[in-house]
């Protein structure tokens, strides 16, 4: 059977998800406790790679075991055999040819800003810590530029190939709570570093280097040397990846946020 997991994970200590000859990922563990739960070797497909440092609360995986255990039980036995900062959150069975990638999906990614003076030490593997005054009601006019349909080449990393950089944003909203500021955004799909870009950027405007406007500009100009700076991989978390059998709830929600 297919079994799919929802994970979530602190990716302070991994070079990301997926296996790497560079050092430990996520998904080398996952694949361990697999292995060892069910006593044959076992190999994830995963739905997104992460980068390091990066966090999620909602990556997707399969895997395929014979097996008696309930599948919802699956996550229980598996996190007994996982470090405290990697959680199987949720697992079922799917069908035998569902794939976490090979599907047009719903992404969502929030990326998380401290916005006083001194750092938080409690939170200074999972915040970026930004010095200076935000305005986010300027960051909000930014963000708006960025929903709709663009090519979005000036916010891909420089160098990374890609099919076509056209992608679909549904919502780009910027929320102050206090102290803490985060920009979450949900489309169909994310260059390489897309995301941290858009902070990036977003955080010039906020910080008054130049106005909510000049983000046109940069989608129009479709070169990367046009869009602010790479924030840095910390802030950032996946919160989740919705399959087309859930599409139509999660667009009513984002219609509605």
């Amino acid at each position: 059977m297919r079994i799919r997991l929802q994970i979530a994970y602190d990716g302070t200590a991994y070079c990301g998800f997926q296996c790497q000859t560079n050092g430990v990922a996520v998904q080398d563990l996952v694949n361990q406790a697999c292995t060892e739960l069910f006593k044959t070797p076992i190999k994830t497909i995963g739905a997104s790679r992460t980068d390091a440092g990066v966090h999620a609360e909602g990556n997707v995986a399969v895997f395929d075991a014979e097996t008696r255990i309930d599948p919802s039980k699956i996550a229980f036995a598996l996190n007994a055999r996982l470090p405290e900062d990697i959680r199987i959150v949720k697992s079922d069975r799917v069908p035998d040819d569902w794939h976490p990638r090979f599907q047009s999906t719903i992404k969502t990614y929030e990326y998380r800003i401290l916005n006083r003076v001194h750092p938080d030490p409690l939170s200074r593997h999972t915040e970026m810590h930004y010095y200076y005054p935000l305005d986010e009601k300027k960051m909000n006019e930014a963000a708006a530029f960025i929903e709709g349909e663009h090519d979005f080449a000036s916010f891909c990393a420089a160098g990374y190939s890609s099919k076509t950089t056209v992608r679909t944003i549904y919502a780009c909203r910027v929320i102050r709570e206090g102290e803490r500021v985060t920009i979450r955004i949900t489309g169909n799909g994310f260059l390489y570093n897309m995301v941290r870009i858009i902070a990036g950027t977003l955080l010039e405007v906020g910080g008054g280097k130049y106005p909510p406007e000049h983000v046109k500009e940069i989608l129009e100009a479709k070169n990367r040397s046009a869009a602010g700076p790479t924030a840095i991989a910390k802030g950032l978390v996946l919160m989740r990846i919705v399959y087309p059998e859930d599409a139509g709830r999660e667009m009513q929600e984002v219609s509605e946020s």
